[in-house]
């Protein structure tokens, strides 16, 4: 019998990872029914590169429409919520880009909408389920590698190009801030790693060391975790020199009771050649271990949910664990001010 085929629609271009959720979802057979976005100018941009993709009139036009099952892409954080509410009051799963939500209390909401209309509301990870690193590692620990997994900790540095970026990605209240926006990568993958269905947050500051001309804009955040499978601990931040010429030096560290794996999401600096690397080191000695034939998942996964209405790709509690802590963390976090000092190349060790 052939597999029922999923047909979506994209819904905000405001972040470029609108076109990740195209990739994800075609690449797993979905097909893309329709695009709406308020942007003339980004929707420009999308219709040239997909042609053969319907604009809608409306976004209420997409959600009338009966054959579209999934609304993916990416509003501005502000207007997140409220479309996935509407989109699964209207019968339509979600999968939802980050920060899903600016507050605890628009995550209540779409909970309470979740459970009354048993929709799937589904968080993407890119830098989780998008590399090929990360699933690795994955495995890695699925397979007992490194024994018990007891701590992670993630480095999520980022360009930051002012020149490109909308006037609300500057405004917390609108873009959800650098815990709740890039921070939340880190957060989902502590609890992937340690098994963590319970979390708190332990520490969490942020600060604006560079930025000084964009007043209430954060360049820097840290965050620390405890989970009942595990410690975490992250740092998130906008100061990645141009000349690297991606995102960032991402990386994520996971410590196990008999070894440690750590992972470079999309470049080595300064050694090998290729965007995504894998370290581990246990009784076995220390290994680097080639990434190219590993299969990403989580689309084909999703789209199973869909359609047999199960958790596969992740589970339903974790997106809404992930969420709720990123908000909470965003929301509590102490403000850094850093002294002016003499640094050390002025003389004072």
């Amino acid at each position: 019998m052939p597999t029922a085929r999923v047909k979506f629609a994209i819904v905000g271009l405001a972040h470029m990872h609108a076109y990740a959720h195209v990739q994800l979802l075609r690449g797993a057979g979905a097909e893309m029914a329709a695009v709406y976005s308020d942007e003339p100018d980004r929707l420009a941009v999308f219709t040239e590169r997909f042609p053969e993709v319907p604009v809608a009139s409306s976004m209420d036009a997409i959600l009338d429409d009966l054959s579209i099952g999934v609304i993916a892409g990416s509003p501005m954080p502000a207007d997140r919520a409220k479309i996935s509410i509407q989109a699964m009051l209207r019968g339509k799963d979600v999968l939802t880009d980050k920060p899903a939500v600016l507050s605890p209390a628009e995550l209540d909401e779409i909970e309470r909408v979740q459970g009354q209309t048993r929709r799937i509301w589904c968080l993407f990870s890119n830098e989780h389920h998008d590399r090929r690193c990360t699933v690795l590692a994955g495995t890695l620990v699925a397979e007992g590698s490194i024994g018990r997994v007891v701590q992670t900790t993630g480095l999520g540095p980022h360009l930051l190009r002012p020149e490109i970026r909308p006037k609300w990605f500057f405004n917390p209240a609108l873009s959800g801030g650098i815990i709740g926006d890039i921070g939340t990568h880190q957060i989902e993958q502590f609890l992937a790693f340690t098994g963590s269905r319970e979390a708190e947050i332990t520490l969490a500051q942020t600060g604006n060391f560079a930025n000084s001309d964009l007043p209430g804009f954060e360049d820097y955040g840290e965050v620390a975790l405890r989970g009942d499978g595990g410690t975490g601990w992250f740092r998130v931040d906008w100061y990645t020199p141009e000349c690297l010429g991606m995102p960032g030096d991402v990386r994520l560290m996971v410590l196990g009771t008999d070894g440690y794996i750590e992972t470079r999401k999309y470049v080595d600096p300064a050694g090998r050649k290729g965007g995504e690397h894998v370290l581990i080191v246990n009784k076995d000695g220390a290994r680097y271990l080639d990434t190219s034939a590993v299969v990403l998942p989580f689309g084909t996964r999703f789209l199973n949910d869909v359609r047999n209405r199960t958790e596969t790709a992740i589970p339903q509690a974790r997106s809404f664990l992930v969420a709720r802590l990123a908000a909470m963390a965003q929301q509590m976090a102490k403000s850094l001010r850093l002294k002016p000092t003499q640094s050390l190349r002025q003389g004072n060790p």
